[in-house]
């Protein structure tokens, strides 16, 4: 009989480890998402993709305070992410389109230090959160507790891969990208406006992680700096599926967040935000095409 409650034990840590870890993980694939897009059409590393994280949830907190219903509340605070990505190729990528990578991941990173900043001056440096989507109340699950939010967590983020699957693969603005990513020159002369395709690569891009932003800060709060670790955290990912890649950008983030949640369960939470830089040192000295083997890395 103790046997028997031990094992349920270890069962119900481990579901309950599991569940932590593919709740953060799929929003660490959204994040790896949005670098995905970029990447694929304009070979720019983002570096301000954590912000666009951060954004979601600020905003949805702002909206909701003011009185706002919460669907009208995160519709803005994922359309407004999405024009800061616009503006934030057409006033700084645009311009130094002909400059260095490094330089341009240069100017993502001081991108993302600026939309930090503005939100640390707009709301200061409290974290903030709003109620979850459909109440709080835990699920048990083989003696492991889910929450509700997680379930929107996941089932969103499930949607959200599904219609970027029919997007690229369905409609002519989706082919447009996909042609674009794979050879700008021959994209243009058969008459794709490839300056168009970088626009809605960042809105797309910035959507989604304001997504990820708006789904997650009911669980784990937000605050003018969270978007610095997701992001990070979603870079990782991305590396770690395979740069290019959109497959590999899902698989990846779940992967850093199921093993992020069990080295911190079984190990120590002290090395939580750690384990994930050790994962991409391994698969960098190991699979530097990551999991699926993404064409073009040498720009990395």
């Amino acid at each position: 009989m103790e046997r028997k409650d031990r094992g349920e034990t270890i069962l119900s840590q481990f579901l309950q480890f599991l569940f932590s870890g593919i709740t953060v993980g799929a929003t660490y694939a959204l994040a790896a998402l949005g670098f995905t897009l970029i990447y694929s059409a304009s070979n720019v590393i983002n570096f301000a993709q954590g912000e666009f994280i951060m954004l979601g949830g600020m905003l949805t907190f702002v909206f909701m305070q003011s009185g706002m219903p919460m669907p009208l509340a995160i519709l803005l605070a994922i359309a407004i992410p999405a024009l800061v990505g616009i503006a934030l190729e057409k006033l700084a990528i645009e311009p130094a389109r002909d400059a260095e990578v490094v330089t341009l991941i240069i100017i993502t990173i001081g991108a993302s230090l600026v939309i930090r900043g503005l939100v640390q001056i707009w709301l200061g440096k409290g974290a903030h959160t709003y109620p979850a989507f459909s109440g709080s109340d835990p699920i048990e699950v083989g003696g492991a507790t889910l929450l509700p939010q997680s379930l929107w967590v996941l089932g969103i983020t499930a949607l959200v891969v599904i219609a970027l699957w029919y997007f690229f693969s369905r409609t002519l603005a989706g082919k447009a990208i996909l042609a674009t990513s794979c050879n700008p020159l021959a994209a243009k002369l058969v008459g794709i406006n490839t300056q168009w395709v970088l626009l809605v690569s960042f809105a797309l891009s910035a959507a989604l992680g304001a997504i990820g932003g708006v789904l997650l800060t009911p669980i784990t709060l937000t605050s003018y700096d969270v978007g610095i670790m997701l992001g990070l955290k979603g870079f990782v990912a991305v590396v770690v599926g395979g740069l290019g890649s959109g497959l590999g950008a899902v698989v990846g983030g779940l992967l850093v967040g199921i093993i992020e949640a069990m080295a911190a369960g079984y190990i120590s939470s002290a090395y939580k935000d750690a384990i994930p830089f050790i994962l991409i040192l391994f698969i960098l000295f190991f699979m530097p095409r990551g999991i699926f083997g993404a064409q073009v890395t040498e720009r990395v």
